[in-house]
């Protein structure tokens, strides 16, 4: 098959938006995954995997991961969810997404061994045969580790066939309840399923409650951040952060990082420990220095224009809200006048969101429907900001809410695009690569 039939016959598998609409779905389990693994022959168990999870921060924190690994010279195989632009992006080999025609062989083939699997409750699911091709892929390239981030949860993600010498936690809050429970301790539960028995966990979840839960689980060794390893410092620089950061291996002063927002350090953090526990040594401060100026993570205070500032942030929940709108605040407060283009998807309380991204403070929002089976509609939201007494009005498309920014702001302007990954993708395309910074 070629790319697009490749991807067709992938579209024709069950993925997230069916399973929230199947309401009689069958419970979680991971058979099908292994049995799918073992007719590749276990691809998985070739390389060694650090492997994460979390509510907020996975991608950039892999992304962090790839970079240091990357600086200690290994090869690096890369999976992450969701994409901005091409489902491409979800493999990289040393922060490169494949190519098209590796996609479409590696597609092609599990639709061959597909037919292996026997009855149609064996089916895989969508997500299931992606992180099946990136593990595969990773092995024939072959890669020297694996960072693997996971997709939903933990204990019953596809991703967790995985053994993971490391396993890393960034931070457990409420978001996709429908899946993995009412309260943040069954979220936690949820998410310590990746721990393994002989894996070190590197926790940067603080909250003693769960932080219990997390202990319970098996490992062999646990490094907590505030009590193992922190931040000595967190300052606001040009074009990024100014961080000092001590770990059980050693202290690293004044690194400059190539992030913005606060909460960017902590997630780099966790990667800096996640590394020395993988090496069991700490890192050389010149190649901790080098990857922290490099490293990139598109879609989250990304700047893609100037005049007017375009930024772009995946904030999808709460927490990931409150974060994007007080590094706002921080990074780019001298904008006395922002404009919001906001979409998000249904499950989310529009009012409530709205306020924690601080939207009363935008002159004008546009809303806008996320492209996904579960947008919010945008005259809903529209209304939310209207009853918080801004200014707004709803637009048919992500690329029709920013050219109508585009259209509504000065020079001097701050345009803030977010609610949604799927809102930040579809204006990075409508932006086009000409206005794009690096």
């Amino acid at each position: 098959m070629d790319l697009g039939d490749a991807l067709a016959w992938l579209d024709s598998h069950q993925n997230l938006e069916r399973m929230l609409a199947d309401t009689n779905r069958p419970p979680p389990d991971l058979a099908r995954m292994r049995r799918l693994m073992n007719i590749l022959g276990d691809p998985q168990d070739s390389y060694p995997v650090i492997h994460l999870t979390g509510t907020n921060g996975k991608t950039s924190t892999a992304r962090a991961l790839t970079t240091l690994l990357m600086a200690k010279g290994l090869s690096v195989g890369t999976f992450t969810s969701p994409h901005l632009e091409a489902v491409n992006e979800r493999l990289t080999y040393d922060g490169e997404p494949i190519a098209d025609d590796q996609l479409a062989e590696l597609l092609s083939d599990l639709a061959l061994l597909e037919q292996m699997l026997e009855g149609g409750a064996a089916r895989p699911t969508w997500f299931e045969l992606l992180a099946a091709a990136a593990l595969r892929w990773f092995a024939e390239r072959p890669v020297d580790v694996g960072v693997i981030e996971v997709g939903l949860g933990g204990r019953w993600d596809a991703t967790n066939v995985v053994n993971a010498q490391v396993a890393v936690v960034t931070n457990v809050g409420l978001d996709h309840v429908e899946f993995l429970g009412p309260t943040v301790a069954d979220i936690a539960g949820e998410k310590a399923g990746i721990i393994k028995p002989a894996s070190t966990l590197v926790l940067s979840e603080t909250s003693p409650e769960l932080v219990a839960i997390f202990e319970a689980e098996p490992a062999a060794r646990v490094v907590l951040r505030d009590r193992d390893f922190e931040l000595m410092s967190n300052e606001l620089a040009v074009g990024g952060r100014l961080i000092s950061l001590r770990t059980p291996a050693a202290e690293y002063y004044d690194v400059f990082l190539s992030l913005h927002g606060r909460h960017q350090a902590y997630n780099f953090l966790d990667a800096v420990v996640a590394v020395e526990e993988f090496f069991g040594a700490p890192i050389e401060p010149d190649l901790l220095a080098e990857a922290a100026a490099k490293v990139r993570s598109p879609g989250r205070l990304e700047v893609v224009a100037r005049r007017p500032l375009i930024l772009l942030d995946g904030a999808k929940n709460i927490p990931g809200a409150e974060a994007m709108a007080a590094a706002i605040d921080e990074e780019f407060g001298d904008v006395r006048s922002r404009i919001m283009v906001v979409g998000m998807l249904r499950g989310k309380d529009p009012g409530e969101m709205l306020q924690a991204l601080a939207a009363p403070k935008a002159r004008h929002v546009i809303t806008c429907p996320p492209p996904s089976p579960r947008a919010q509609p945008a005259d809903v939201v529209a209304k939310a900001a209207l009853l918080l007494g801004i200014e707004a009005e709803p637009s048919a498309s992500v690329a029709e809410a920013v050219d109508r920014a585009r259209e509504l702001a000065t020079d001097d302007d701050l345009i803030i695009v977010t609610g949604s990954l799927y809102v930040v993708g579809a204006a990075r395309t409508a932006i086009g690569g000409s206005g794009r910074e690096t």
